[in-house]
Formats: C-alpha cells, sequence, structure tokens
C-alpha cells in the first residue's frame, strides 16, 4: 500500500494535477451561463469530477506516449518516466482508471454527455500524438481544454447552445498561444528531432506573433461572449483584468529572453482563468 500511496502521489506531481484550475474556471463559467446561477451542488460536483478526470487521463497519456522523447530532451528528461521513478504499467493503470472515472462522472450527469464521452476523450488523447503530425498540434491542446465550457453546458441543461461555443473558441486561443510560447523552450530540440511545433516551424520571433494574435483573438470572443449573454459592466471589467493580465503575460517574456516561462505558463494563466470566472460569476448572481 505504501508503494502504491508514493506512485500515485509521483503521478500527480508528474502531471501536475493542480493545473486544472486552467479550464476548470472556464468549465464553471459554462455552468453558470447554462443554469443562470449555481447549478445544483450534484451536477456541479459531477463536472468538477468529470473534469480532474480528464484532464489527469489525458496528462498521464501524453507523459507515456512522449517518454522516449522526453528522455532525448534535457528540459524533461528527469521527468518521472524517463526517470525510471514510475513505471509504464502503473502510469496506463491511472489512465484507465481516470478515464473510468471520466465515464461514470459522464453517466451521472445526463444521457447526452455521456453519448458524447468518448468524443471527449478522443479530443483529449489523440493530442499527444500532434506534435508528430503537424505544427498546430497548439490549437489542438486548445480544443481539449476549450470544450470544458461547452461540456459544461451540456451537463447542466442536456443540450448545446450554439452563444457557449464562443467561449470554447476563446479558451482554444488562449491555451493556443501560450502553448506556442511554452513551445518556444524546445525550438533547438524539436528541430533537431523532427517535431513540429510553430515555433519550429517559423522560428521564435514569429511564434510570439502568432500567439499575441492568438490572445487578440480570445479577447475579441470574450467580448462577444458578454454581448451574446447580456452581461454587465461586472463581467467586462473581468475582461479588462484579463487583458491587462495577459499584456503582462506577454511583458515578462521574449525571444530573446525565456526565463520567466514557467511564470507566465502556470501562474499568471491560473490566475487569468480564476479571475475570468469570478466576475462573470459575479455578474450573473447579481443579476438573479
Amino acid at each position: 500500500m505504501a508503494s502504491l500511496w508514493k506512485s500515485t502521489v509521483v503521478t500527480l506531481e508528474m502531471i501536475k494535477w493542480e493545473h486544472s484550475v486552467f479550464a476548470l474556471p472556464f468549465a464553471l463559467t459554462g455552468a453558470i451561463l447554462a443554469a443562470g446561477g449555481w447549478p445544483t451542488l450534484r451536477v456541479l460536483g459531477w463536472i468538477i469530477v468529470c473534469m480532474v478526470a480528464a484532464r489527469s487521463a489525458a496528462m498521464a497519456f501524453n507523459r507515456l506516449a512522449d517518454a522516449q522523447l522526453d528522455s532525448a530532451n534535457p528540459r524533461t528528461a528527469m521527468r518521472a518516466l524517463p526517470a525510471g521513478t514510475l513505471s509504464n504499467g502503473f502510469v496506463a493503470g491511472f489512465v484507465v482508471v481516470s478515464i473510468a472515472l471520466f465515464v461514470l462522472g459522464a453517466a451521472m450527469l445526463n444521457r447526452l454527455t455521456l453519448e458524447l464521452a468518448p468524443v471527449a476523450l478522443l479530443v483529449v488523447l489523440v493530442y499527444s500524438y500532434m506534435k508528430r503530425v503537424t505544427r498546430w498540434s497548439h490549437l489542438v491542446l486548445g480544443l481539449a481544454l476549450g470544450i470544458a465550457p461547452s461540456a459544461a453546458w451540456i451537463a447542466v441543461r442536456g443540450s448545446l447552445d450554439i452563444r457557449i461555443i464562443v467561449l470554447t473558441a476563446a479558451v482554444l486561443l488562449w491555451v493556443g498561444g501560450f502553448d506556442v510560447l511554452y513551445a518556444c523552450q524546445d525550438f533547438e530540440h524539436d528541430r533537431s528531432v523532427g517535431l513540429n511545433s510553430v515555433p519550429q516551424a517559423f522560428g521564435i520571433t514569429a511564434a510570439f506573433w502568432i500567439a499575441r494574435l492568438m490572445h487578440v483573438g480570445m479577447l475579441l470572443m470574450l467580448c462577444w461572449l458578454m454581448e451574446l449573454f447580456g452581461l454587465g459592466r461586472i463581467a467586462m471589467f473581468g475582461v479588462a483584468l484579463v487583458t491587462g493580465l495577459l499584456l503582462y503575460e506577454h511583458s515578462i517574456i521574449s525571444p530573446k529572453d525565456l526565463r520567466r516561462m514557467n511564470a507566465a505558463f502556470f501562474t499568471l494563466n491560473g490566475v487569468i482563468s480564476v479571475v475570468f470566472f469570478v466576475f462573470v460569476a459575479a455578474d450573473v448572481l447579481m443579476r438573479k
């Protein structure tokens, strides 16, 4: 049991489960917009279970798929699988358990969430192979997180409203943009081993401009979302804060200085998602 617990803890550290905060607030935003307020605790609880389980399955599967590549990359060679801290079998078992928990959560919500569960799993798992196929793998990662608000809407209502797809598009562009920036760290390695990415294809300077354009697109989508749902000044102030945080994120890194990438990638993006959720939720709840 001690060995099982230790391996589980190492796995959770490897997949950085705490970074579920990136997409979870956007899923909760979708749920609140769908319910016109807080959904029931039962629905909210199963949405959270599905979000954490799906992300855990996707991240663990990604580490399995990339284990050989990670071992050849100085930046990732000390991850648990290439370093031998975890076995492939244990991580594969973790993936299976996470998928089972996700399907259970989908079944507990409604029929449509269960029917669409395989589609969601396909999206979040297939990303792991996209760098072998296309330089635009960043957008596939964006879609994997971006479906969260639409999925939460379906969880609440049992149907899909085209308006919430605008938030999916916003999250897709947000995640795609910061993943382009993050991939700049592996520019040399990706070119040497033939992996595809925007920095590898266009160079680091161009990649920064592409990421900026994606984030401008995200902000435009958020403004459109405000209009579609008739949200007010509180939500718009949240979008203004997100704009300021994105500007700061882009100011602390540059094509010639990637040293603060982790601060931009992990800390600020977590803050962005939480800030957006808090202000949209406040706007919706104060209108009830």
